[in-house]
């Protein structure tokens, strides 16, 4: 019996894909693996059993990477089940920072009570919202991931001349672009030629502020920038100052802070970019599917801790090593089996920075002296051994 927590209110959608192996709930103690939106687990104490997390959502801001590492607890995340969403709020974005209508739409409201004078007073104050078309426009996209790609093919659609900047574009995402999208050689090139510009970059120490002050002065004059990724990588003096002096002609933002309110010019919602059912459901059975195959299988999907590393599973006892990217450490795992007349019939093993994760599928019995024998390695963070089906 596997043993799930959530830790938020979980779509049913999700929650619904464990089946009788399972317990599943708030209530859950000493769970196996969580299950968690936006609760932030930095101040929580991990029970020695806890194999894995899910993120029902991309970002792990709220979840303690260093220590889950350190612990041999696989962080998973749902890349992707919420792009859609967000690509729908950036598009709305597009066309809120550019005609006006939040603030047409608060001063219409101001017009209640004035009786059959109301459309001659529309037509009398309506220039004040007036604002430039979007088709035609330059959008430059910073970042090519699943949101991004969407994004630059959504402008596509709506006339836009799209140019997309992420050095580490994956294939996959590469085939998904439209072929319209021109390829930034840089950042600056985007700055240079862009009407729009929208960020879909994770956050991480070297893109914090990435839109700054610096930045900001290499933009065309009258910008209009959209950051629905995180607050942290746009630095918002920097674009108070640009829509002061103009050079910024409009912000449109999902992560509200107090600096940002009440400044014209400025359109900050709250963090809406996946709040929709849809969105919910998608991240939460992508969730639950991560962690059925990772309990069941060892195999490791979406992971951001961890490689991605998956086989098939056969009739074998199934071996998996979450382990210090050393040497010598493979040669190691396959001495002490073989020492007990274990042998490997399969093996996938890879890296991820100072970590790697390593799947054995052997025919030979495994027993708690093998198992105490790989555990006692120093190399070795967590064991696991998965009967044969």
């Amino acid at each position: 019996m596997y043993r799930i927590k959530c830790l938020n209110k979980i779509s049913p959608a999700g929650t619904g894909r464990f089946g009788g192996g399972y317990q599943c709930g708030a209530d859950v103690e000493n769970p196996d693996a969580v299950l968690v939106r936006s609760a932030s687990m930095h101040e929580m104490e991990f029970p020695k059993n806890l194999l894995a997390i899910a993120r029902a959502g991309a970002g792990v801001n709220n979840i303690p990477l260093d220590r889950c590492s350190e612990q041999g607890i696989a962080v998973f995340n749902t890349p992707g089940a919420n792009a859609n969403a967000v690509k729908e709020l950036v598009v709305a974005g597009l066309l809120l920072s550019s005609r006006r209508i939040i603030p047409g739409a608060q001063w219409v409201q101001t017009l209640k009570g004035k009786g059959d004078t109301v459309g001659k007073l529309v037509e009398k104050g309506k220039s004040q919202f007036a604002g430039p078309e979007i088709s035609g426009k330059a959008l430059g996209v910073i970042g090519l991931g699943a949101i991004g790609t969407l994004v630059a093919n959504a402008a596509h659609s709506l006339d836009m001349e799209v140019y997309g900047y992420d050095p580490y574009l994956s294939v996959d995402a590469a085939w998904g672009l439209s072929r319209a999208t021109h390829r930034a050689r840089s950042l600056d090139e985007i700055f240079a030629k862009c009407d729009y510009i929208t960020i879909h970059v994770p956050l991480l120490p070297d893109t914090k502020n990435m839109i700054s002050a610096d930045s900001i002065a290499k933009m065309k004059d009258g910008v209009r920038l959209l950051n629905f990724a995180r607050g942290g990588l746009v630095d918002s003096g920097a674009v108070l100052s640009g829509i002061q002096s103009g050079k910024v002609a409009s912000y449109a933002t999902d992560f509200p802070d107090d600096s940002l309110l009440g400044v014209d010019n400025v359109i900050v919602l709250p963090h809406l970019g996946a709040s929709t059912p849809e969105s919910e459901d998608n991240c939460a059975k992508m969730a639950a599917k991560e962690l059925i195959d990772y309990l069941e299988n060892g195999n490791i999907c979406h992971s951001v801790n961890m490689p991605a590393v998956s086989m098939p599973r056969d009739n074998c006892t199934r071996i998996c090593l979450f382990h210090r990217n050393v040497p010598n450490t493979i040669s190691k795992l396959s001495g002490i089996l073989a020492n007990a007349g274990i042998n490997i019939e399969n093996m996938q093993s890879k890296a991820k920075k100072d970590y790697a994760y390593t799947i054995l599928d052997v025919t030979g019995a495994v027993t708690g002296s093998t198992a105490g024998h790989l555990e006692n390695l120093p190399e070795i963070v967590r064991a696991r051994i998965i009967p044969e089906k």
